[in-house]
């Protein structure tokens, strides 16, 4: 599976953003989706998660209300909707995929086999 993200950009604080993440190859056995977001000398946190086919959401404390996580199943593609952004929510956002389901470690990055490259989020002040 390939995971090709896109969207990112420069936004003042308040504006909104879309990412998009579109999955090639054998998207079949994927479970779940995710976004991962990593701000400069700070580690990979989680930001939302999306099961494939139920379309189950799960969000980090952070970002619920603000931030909506989505897919649509035959473009294969994953979608962040992010609103009212703060400067505390720019970094590099990452798509990444999984064959499986865990309620313990849906939110680690280790749960996750397939990533795409990130996309760079700057939010000014």
């Amino acid at each position: 599976v390939q995971l090709q993200a896109s969207g990112g950009g420069l936004v003042q604080a308040g504006g909104s953003l879309r990412l998009s993440c579109e999955a090639s190859g054998r998207t079949s056995i994927l479970y779940m989706m995710a976004w991962f977001r990593q701000a400069p000398g700070k580690e990979r946190e989680f930001v939302a998660a999306i099961t494939w086919s139920a379309g189950s959401t799960y969000y980090a404390d952070s970002v619920k209300g603000r931030f909506t996580i989505s897919r649509v199943i035959p473009n294969n593609t994953l979608y962040l909707q992010m609103n009212s952004l703060k400067p505390e929510d720019a970094g590099a956002h990452y798509c990444a995929a999984s064959r499986y389901w865990s309620a313990s470690s849906f939110s680690m990055e280790g749960h996750y086999t397939f990533w795409g490259q990130g996309t760079q989020v700057t939010v000014s002040s």
